[in-house]
């Protein structure tokens, strides 16, 4: 895969460089998307789906501002990326809401759900009622606005049709996870792992959980969205970025959500993988497994120092929230993973004892 693309010269050089884009650049406009969003869904008729658009708001706005980093690295075509990762993750968090505090636990209501997601990234696809199966449907045309905004931001890219397919694979695990979570408790497991008996022969160095919790990045879409913003992409670079990022990086990525949840979704009674681990050894050493492929696999990419970035950048901002340190298991997990890592280091105390101040 040739180093020399458009947006090599583009990404921030360092930490300190990307935080700089991301709050004088990303985070306001992001900020700014998201209420635009807001005033729609505060238009909603159906109170249920008012509340839980508005709630997948406001109690994760931290996952549209994570993928908006993304456009740090191509600032001049912002204007097309973040709405475009705003829209693609707010569907997600919302449809995610839709179906954890459902009236349903209906399989083939959460698949038309989030057939939504894959319209959004599939411009030649018909958009349908995506409420039909249940009994709320009055959103006021919100859900298929954040489609239509989808393909009207994907419509700018010039390179889309190099990434279409992997975008579309990507968002189609995603939606067989949130299906198979969602549904009965009893029928959970075996769902899941029925699922992983499809693809476990291409991932023979996972395990099932390790699997499902890389399904439920959207990281690798957005990588996709912004390598699809340079018209110098070609197939082969398509094709490398969806192996780099699934699921090495995307299963960091939500391993490390779940680590730090533990405590409360043991309370809870919440699914997580992190406990399907046999001890805390095991838990341990898989964890630093994914970090390490995680970051063989950001080097491997053109402007690795930027994907690299990413990678230290998860790590530390999960591993630097407040949740860790009431978790003694957990904070022995952190220091592991930190080991060896300047650049983790970095954006921890960045996390530490600034962003998160900011934020």
């Amino acid at each position: 895969m040739r180093s020399q693309t458009l947006l090599a010269g583009r990404a921030p050089s360092g930490p300190i460089s990307l935080m700089k884009r991301v709050y004088k650049y990303v985070l306001p406009e992001v900020r700014a998307e998201l209420g635009r969003w807001r005033a729609r869904a505060n238009t909603i008729a159906d109170p249920e789906l008012r509340k839980q658009a508005l709630d997948s708001m406001n109690a994760k706005q931290f996952h549209c501002e994570g993928g908006g980093v993304y456009a740090a690295a191509n600032l001049e075509r912002r204007q097309v990326l973040i709405p475009l990762i705003v829209a693609l993750q707010t569907i997600s968090d919302y449809l995610d809401n839709l179906c954890d505090r459902s009236t349903s636990l209906d399989p083939n209501d959460f698949r038309l759900l989030h057939q939504s997601m894959i319209d959004a990234v599939s411009p030649e696809l018909s958009i349908s009622n995506y409420y039909a199966l249940r009994e709320e449907q009055d959103d006021g045309g919100y859900l298929a606005a954040l489609v239509e905004q989808c393909r009207a931001s994907i419509a700018e890219l010039p390179t889309y049709h190099l990434v279409q397919e992997h975008v579309v694979e990507l968002v189609k695990l995603y939606g067989d996870l949130q299906v198979y979570k969602h549904i009965t408790l009893e029928d959970r497991e075996p769902a899941l792992l029925s699922w992983w008996n499809q693809h476990s022969q291409r991932y023979p160095q996972l395990m099932w959980n390790e699997f499902a919790a890389a399904t439920g990045s959207t990281l690798g879409m957005f990588m996709l969205f912004l390598a699809a913003s340079d018209p110098l992409l070609d197939a082969d670079q398509a094709a490398s970025i969806r192996n780099h990022y699934f699921p090495s990086i995307c299963g960091l990525h939500i391993l490390l959500d779940y680590l730090i949840d533990q405590a409360e979704d043991r309370i809870g009674g919440d699914l997580n993988f992190c406990s399907y681990f046999d001890s805390q050894q095991m838990l341990d050493e898989r964890m630093k497994m994914m970090v390490n492929a995680a970051r063989k696999s950001a080097d491997a990419l053109p402007f690795g120092h930027f994907h690299r970035m990413i990678v230290e950048g998860l790590v530390a901002l999960y591993l630097s929230d407040p949740k860790v340190k009431d978790q003694q298991d957990v904070r022995r997990t952190a220091k592991l993973l930190m080991k060896g890592s300047p650049w983790t280091r970095v954006f921890f105390w960045l996390n530490s004892h600034w962003i998160r101040k900011v934020m």
